[in-house]
């Protein structure tokens, strides 16, 4: 046992950390079949049923992707093995058991166990239910074109923002093929790129992934510790954000410029181990560069910040920069509220209103859980090790 790290033995250490994220989580069940999914209903702004949108991949990746789970993002989220895709079980049953009717979105990001699971889902679902399904697949970094455990670009940073976005379409009451169309829209409009500044450490066997001299960086790394363009000597906070402001720029000005001139939206995402405080000055110095117009010589306008850690790896000292090209549409969509208990966003005194009845619906079913004793699974329930199988 790792006795530099929290955890009982390395056995439990993925369902005991899953159990607390779910007694954290004020409207998330964790369900046997393998997925976590809402306790309260899945319903668009007016009451009616709502598309519904749901992710997943391997764990170790927290928040992502049972944080963002809640009104306004996702119905479910299926969690795979440390670093593994999520089977094709787990993600039929909970396609099945999202979908009310108006069909499903699944986001997927472009890493090729992920990928091939979900499309397995999807044809499952579809002989069993025939509930319609459509798919997004991720794939923003620009570090890479193939890696360790892709066919092409790796999805990774703005996938956050795919499910944010979508979610609050969905919850606006709009169609399947609309919902599906703005999530591939995002996809399409972003860019991301990390680096590293140690190895990631993964739980389960409590070591390093690679080797990192201390005085080095790795520019490019991935969300599993796959290695990136090239490493070089550690720098300060200003030069590492221009070495990944640079490259997502050069690709952002190749999009269509329609959207450019209304700014971008940013995001710093740390990599599990870097200080919040860490990530406030990066972010600093990834606006100064975009507003310094310092790879393309065109200022950029920045809306939407948000520095905190979002998708991490493991345990890993780093960061990941992401744009979003920022038409108005896809900005008031980001913006709107939710309740994703990683992303939580309210906008006046109306959605506190409602996000208090969203919390309060869910201890309504806790109780009358308790009082029939029923609970097992049910917020604070355990999720169990042979799901994942």
């Amino acid at each position: 046992m790792n006795h530099s790290a929290f955890r009982n033995s390395q056995d439990t250490f993925l369902s005991d950390a899953l159990a607390g994220l779910i007694a954290n989580h004020p409207d998330a069940c964790w369900h046997d079949v393998g997925f976590i999914g809402r306790t309260t209903s899945l319903r668009t702004e007016d009451g009616d049923p709502a598309v519904a949108v749901i992710s997943g991949g391997g764990s170790g990746h927290e928040p992502m992707h049972a944080g963002f789970i809640g009104q306004g993002m996702l119905a479910a989220a299926c969690p795979g093995l440390l670093f593994t895709s999520p089977n094709a079980v787990q993600v039929s049953e909970a396609t099945q058991w999202a979908d009310q009717g108006r069909g499903v979105v699944h986001v997927v990001k472009n890493y090729t166990g992920d990928v091939m699971n979900f499309e397995m889902a999807a044809e499952i679902v579809d002989a069993e239910s025939g509930i319609q399904v459509a798919s997004v697949v991720t794939n923003d970094d620009v570090a890479v074109e193939d890696s360790l455990y892709t066919a092409g670009r790796r999805g990774v940073g703005v996938t956050v923002m795919v499910e944010k976005i979508a979610g609050a379409a969905a919850e606006q009451g709009r169609p399947l093929d609309e919902v599906a169309g703005i999530a591939a829209r995002v996809n399409a409009a972003g860019r991301s790129m990390g680096m590293a500044l140690t190895s990631c450490t993964v739980p389960a066997n409590g070591k390093p992934s690679f080797d990192l001299p201390d005085d080095e960086m790795e520019i490019g790394i991935g969300i599993h510790g796959e290695p990136g363009r090239h490493r070089e000597k550690v720098a300060p906070a200003a030069e590492i954000a221009e070495r990944l402001v640079t490259p997502i720029l050069a690709e952002l000005t190749e999009l269509d410029s329609a959207g450019a001139d209304e700014g971008v939206i940013a995001m710093v995402n740390g990599m599990g181990a870097t200080p919040l405080m860490e990530l406030y000055l990066l972010y600093g110095e990834m606006e100064q560069a975009l507003e310094a117009g310092i790879a393309s010589g065109d200022e950029v306008t920045v809306s939407g910040p948000r520095g905190r850690a979002e998708l991490t790896v493991a345990v890993g000292q780093g960061m990941g920069a992401g744009w979003l090209v920022d038409p108005t549409v896809l900005r008031e969509l980001d913006d709107s509220p939710t309740t994703g208990a990683v992303f939580l966003r309210l906008a006046d005194d109306a959605d506190v209103d409602r996000t208090v009845e969203v919390f309060a619906d869910a201890l309504r079913v806790y109780r009358r859980a308790l009082d029939a004793g029923t609970t097992d699974g049910l917020l604070v329930g355990r999720p169990v090790q042979p799901v994942f199988r």
